[in-house]
């Protein structure tokens, strides 16, 4: 288990801050967050999907939030040659992704809300270098991911059979999509942390030129 906030890391908060009093008011989420992240991250039981897969998925989807932070943080986690040309190759595919669709999400509805259906790209990996770097449940991985953090409504039995054939267990898609969804938490967390530290040091630079 880890001794460091990861949430705290991410978002620059040393501590005794004000960010760090801020946050040790609730210190319940402060444990969870950490807890869910080690979880993940740091699991008893990595066979179903493995730390490298975790942490190059990871990459890309913090990647996809814009969150250059975390995007180093992630791509730490994956050392040696082999890992770090997938490092770089799911870094070029997050960027073609952001090309592809750089604002989300987005996604079809049914029936009644049809109308505020927003269309969008579906990302796949069609290079082929790219595919023989990743692998097959890599590859998959990404695609899904991808889907999960920027048109979730898309998403249908048929994309779970895509990961299915890739080689994916059914736990293993379990724990694919509680590490798109905590990432999708901790990274607005870290965003929004990084804009109230923001603004109080614009408060404080402002306040000391009067």
């Amino acid at each position: 288990m880890s001794t460091t906030d990861v949430i705290d890391t991410l978002a620059g908060i040393a501590p005794g801050s004000p960010l760090d009093e801020l946050r040790a008011r609730r210190p319940e989420s402060r444990t969870h967050a950490q807890g869910s992240y080690d979880a993940l991250f740091a699991p008893a039981d990595a066979s179903h999907a493995s730390i490298p897969e975790r942490a190059a998925i990871a990459t890309f989807v913090a990647s996809l939030h814009r969150q250059e932070s975390a995007v180093a943080h992630y791509r730490a986690r994956l050392e040696g040659e082999d890992d770090e040309r997938i490092a770089a190759t799911v870094l070029e595919l997050a960027a073609s992704a952001q090309e592809l669709a750089p604002v989300g999400p987005y996604g079809n509805f049914t029936a009644d809300n049809a109308p505020e259906s927003v269309p969008g790209p579906r990302f796949e990996i069609t290079d082929v270098a790219a595919s023989y770097v990743l692998g097959d449940r890599l590859a998959a991985a990404l695609e899904h991911a991808h889907l999960l953090t920027l048109h979730p409504r898309d998403a249908a039995p048929d994309d779970l059979r895509r990961l299915e054939d890739a080689g994916w267990s059914a736990t293993g898609i379990v724990t694919l999509s509680q590490l798109v969804a905590f990432l999708a938490f901790q990274l607005r967390v870290v965003a929004g942390l990084t804009a109230l530290q923001a603004t109080r040091a614009a408060s404080v630079t402002e306040g000391a030129g009067r």
